[in-house]
């Protein structure tokens, strides 16, 4: 692990193309990234953009989940199975799933619409829907967050709970003043992995749109793939990795303090 981190950071100080000897060329790779470089930023606001919608969205899906799916009810394993087994489905193959379901031409959704006249999308050549059809894309695994939420509320005690009733604390008063506080360090852990990831979405983008159209759907991971395996410029991928792991770092880093 220590050791890709360490040849990542060397190569983003060369000119590597991969085929031949990187050769040192100090800050020449982050100058370009920084001062002439549009598709960095393109880059950098859509991914800024699928971690502000999708992190609290998927959050949001998965704590409410979790309080429907916590109690110890008959038949509660089945519907916690179900809402579970998207996410073990290999990302590839749930992008492929959506990318027939979503094809403007043969796809199945809008083949439904047309049978009860709606109109017909484009979701995956329309510049606007592509980015909402990627995280809609994702949320559909919300279990594994939902399995952490379901483990951090088993931890809370039911006392609390009485001890709230009979001060006269309604349902809503109950959960923002006891399940929420007791469950703070469970979402941290949530809050930290789910923005790592979001920044480092990279297949859904590449399987169903391979960043298009018109650079919507170009986030900086794949970005960074296209920069070293499309246009053999291993040295400027890494300087574009070196400065999102910085990124990622100090979002860490802030959620940490707070």
């Amino acid at each position: 692990w220590v050791g890709p981190l360490l040849a990542a950071f060397y190569y983003s100080f060369t000119d590597y193309p991969i085929l031949s000897a990187p050769t040192w060329v100090g800050l020449e790779n982050y100058t370009q990234i920084f001062t002439r470089d549009r598709e960095f930023l393109i880059s950098l606001g859509n991914t800024a953009y699928y971690v502000l919608i999708r992190v609290p969205l998927h959050l949001g899906i998965a704590l409410g989940l979790a309080l429907l799916l916590h109690r110890a009810t008959r038949g509660i394993g089945i519907f916690r199975t179900l809402i579970y087994l998207p996410s073990m489905v290999p990302v590839v193959a749930l992008a492929v799933a959506w990318r027939v379901l979503l094809d403007p031409r043969s796809g199945y959704v809008n083949y439904v619409a047309d049978l009860f006249n709606l109109p017909q999308i484009n979701y995956l050549t329309s510049a606007a829907w592509i980015k909402p059809v990627i995280i809609g894309i994702s949320l559909w695994q919300v279990g594994i967050a939902m399995i952490v939420f379901i483990a951090g509320l088993a931890g809370v005690p039911d006392q609390l709970y009485e001890a709230a009733k009979i001060d006269g604390a309604n349902a809503w008063q109950r959960f923002l003043h006891v399940t929420i506080p007791m469950l703070t360090p469970v979402i941290l852990y949530n809050v930290v992995i789910d923005i790592i990831n979001s920044f480092q979405v990279f297949a859904y983008a590449f399987i169903v749109s391979d960043g298009g159209p018109r650079n919507a759907s170009l986030f900086y991971v794949l970005y960074v793939y296209k920069q070293a395996f499309e246009f053999f410029r291993m040295g400027y991928a890494s300087a574009q990795s070196v400065i999102l792991f910085v990124i990622i770092l100090i979002f860490t880093v802030i959620l940490m303090r707070s």
